[in-house]
């Protein structure tokens, strides 16, 4: 009984982030031959394929949010409010095959992005203008993306890295930020650090990040029996963000309940969906 439950949940879970196509998308992203951008045991396979990921991608959307140009390009041309599973399983798929596709397939993959990305463009509600594949704005998405991911496997990660590893890490990830546009990505964590204090006089809570951070903590698209749950990963995600954009958020900082009831919610809650999200060993295929 306790397999047949585990694998329900496992499944409904993968729907919910690939997608009604994921089993094929998966099967392709794995068993198609061919050369690979990265290798079966570069670090970015470790981060990227943990349930880490759950938390450091939605700590990874609220630090993004912080740029006004990429909150605007978000706010005016992504759907994220009416079409949120769509864009996370978008974009689940798009790093599914940069790190683990065939180098054919996640060139593709990277085409179809900036082709995208080519066509949006606009202004801000203060008149300035915004265009979604500028090296420099690509870059702050990148670089908040990074670090997101790598703060949420140093700290829930099952297999953590040392510091030569999260600095390789960085490095894997730059392959793919070159491939969409980034000028000179960072490629370690020294860099990366450096990267994201050279935007911060860019940064700032507008109006629309507020919003989107409402939306992402407080009004998730989800049945009320699950919100619960996502409300542990959602105080996760904000316990990882950098202390001065938790305080462009207005999202303070409580240490002894962060600290005594919020990240052991965030061990348990990953180690669930790590558990719920591994097929049992007799049932694993060849």
């Amino acid at each position: 009984m306790l397999t047949v439950v585990r694998e329900q949940l496992g499944q409904a879970l993968f729907r919910r982030v690939a997608g009604p196509e994921g089993p094929e998308t998966r099967a392709r992203i794995h068993h198609t031959p061919g050369t690979r951008w990265f290798g079966p045991h570069r670090p970015i396979r470790t981060v990227h394929g943990d349930a880490s990921m759950f938390i450091g991608g939605l700590s990874a959307l609220l630090l993004q949010s912080l740029h006004p140009l990429a909150m605007a390009a978000v706010a005016g041309h992504s759907g994220y409010r009416g079409d949120p599973w769509g864009r996370l399983q978008r974009t689940s798929t798009f790093l599914a095959v940069t790190t683990y596709g065939t180098a054919a397939d996640a060139q593709r993959a990277v085409d179809h992005v900036r082709g995208i990305h080519e066509r949006i463009r606009g202004t801000t509600a203060e008149g300035v203008p915004y265009h979604a594949s500028d090296p420099h704005l690509l870059g702050w998405v990148h670089a908040a993306e990074t670090d997101s991911f790598l703060r949420a496997h140093e700290r829930f990660g099952a297999d953590r890295l040392d510091a030569t590893g999260y600095d390789a890490y960085v490095a894997d990830t730059a392959r793919v930020a070159e491939a969409l546009g980034v000028s000179d990505p960072p490629r370690d964590r020294r860099e990366l650090s450096e990267c994201l204090m050279a935007y911060r006089h860019e940064l700032r809570a507008t109006s629309e990040a507020r919003a989107a951070a409402r939306f992402l903590l407080f009004r998730p698209p989800l049945p009320l029996a699950v919100r619960p749950f996502y409300g542990g990963l959602a105080a996760n995600a904000v316990a990882l963000l950098p202390s001065w954009a938790r305080g462009m958020l207005w999202l303070p900082r409580v240490p002894v309940v962060e600290d005594l009831a919020v990240r052991p919610t965030g061990q348990a809650l990953t180690r669930t969906i790590r558990w719920v999200m591994t097929p049992p060993r007799q049932s694993r295929p060849a």
